[in-house]
């Protein structure tokens, strides 16, 4: 790494950490304030405490990285403009993007970053949340009742009385086996089923199984005080996915959701389709604020530095209007999933795009020209 590199880097995180971490203190203030009542009235310990707030910090962090890469970019650039320190650069034969190289590097790692924290942790953070709230206020569970899933790949339904969300036990379980002409092969009545995940089997308590022919006529009736079925294809998160948000689950979880539900209307299925592809979205906001902030946080004289930083943070904040309302029409199907989670991006990416080569060559962008003659007109 060339000495430029190191410079450049180092005026940028020192600025970034303190931006993230000023944050972060910010946000565990207030969720303190809300929420110490009950770690004290509960006796939650310090430990548990502890595991509760590492389960928030990053879903609090997607949130927070792209305002935080703006206001250090903005700051950082900023500063080494007012010192003629990016004059200088550009007067020793370095261009511009190679100045800003570092910077895009450091926007990639971050991209990375919320990559890594958005594939299921940071999802998963909200149903965490309600978890531990739920126990350290001594609620009782609450369990979902009366659910019924149909697995038409392998002609299952299964009728379940009751079960826990996210959980491996199900409680008074009735399953029918059919045909290919939706005639109930076997009947499974039992009082609970349970999934051993190691395995991927299920194990019947309490089971009475049925066999019919084709005329439904009982054929054989067996009871069993236990039964491992080895052969069904069905996971807890299948049998309780009617009950999912899409907000709320992983990448793996959207995948398996989409593919074994795939016969769903499509409106039932726009939410999911768009959240998929919204988590391989999100993350990339980060380079493109990059790319709207490093070439406005550059200015070659004082005029006009602060509408510059209002056009850059006038931009960030438009791009995040943009992406919760095309993530609205995506989830209403109103337009496609790949349209509502990228094109915010790719919109505001052409934008910085522009706004660098202009400040590559130069050149002003039209609005601060625009801005600088009512200022002149106003005088």
């Amino acid at each position: 790494m060339k000495l430029l590199d190191r410079y450049v880097i180092r005026n940028f995180l020192q600025v970034y950490l303190y931006c993230i971490a000023g944050f972060i203190s910010i946000w565990l203030i207030f969720d303190v304030s809300d929420n110490i009542s009950t770690f004290i009235d509960e006796h939650v310990g310090l430990l548990l405490v502890g595991r509760y707030y590492a389960t928030q910090i990053p879903q609090v962090l997607i949130i927070l990285l792209p305002v935080s890469l703006l206001l250090s970019l903005l700051f950082a650039l900023g500063r080494m403009s007012r010192s003629n320190e990016i004059v200088s650069m550009l007067t020793a034969g370095i261009s511009l993007p190679r100045v800003l190289l570092p910077l895009i590097g450091m926007g990639l790692l971050t991209v990375g970053a919320s990559m890594a924290m958005n594939y299921s942790l940071a999802p998963h953070a909200e149903l965490a949340r309600k978890n531990f709230l739920s126990e350290a206020q001594a609620r009782p569970s609450r369990y979902i009742q009366g659910q019924i899933f149909r697995n038409r790949t392998d002609l299952r339904t299964w009728f379940i009385q009751n079960f826990l969300p996210r959980s491996n036990t199900f409680n008074n379980v009735q399953v029918l086996q059919q045909d290919t002409n939706d005639n109930i092969v076997t009947n499974y009545v039992a009082s609970r089923a349970s999934y051993r995940a190691e395995t991927k089997t299920w194990d019947l308590e309490n089971v009475k199984v049925v066999h019919y022919d084709h005329a439904g006529n009982i054929v054989d009736e067996q009871i069993y005080p236990s039964l491992k079925i080895e052969h069904w294809s069905e996971t807890p998160f299948r049998l309780g996915s009617a009950n999912e948000r899409a907000e709320f689950l992983s990448l793996p979880e959207l995948r398996e959701y989409l593919r074994f539900n795939a016969d769903f209307p499509a409106t039932l299925l726009a939410p999911f389709r768009t959240h998929l592809q919204y988590r391989l979205a999100l993350p990339w906001t980060c380079l493109v604020v990059v790319c709207i902030a490093a070439p406005l946080g550059i200015g070659y004289s004082r005029r006009g530095v602060l509408s510059s930083v209002a056009a850059a943070v006038f931009l960030v904040f438009s791009m995040n209007f943009l992406v919760h309302l095309f993530l609205a029409l995506g989830e209403g199907d109103r337009v496609s999933p790949w349209v509502a989670a990228w094109a915010p991006n790719l919109l505001f990416a052409a934008i910085g795009l522009y706004l660098l080569y202009l400040r590559a060559s130069n050149r002003e962008p039209p609005s601060f020209h625009l801005f600088t003659a009512r200022r002149i007109v106003s005088r």
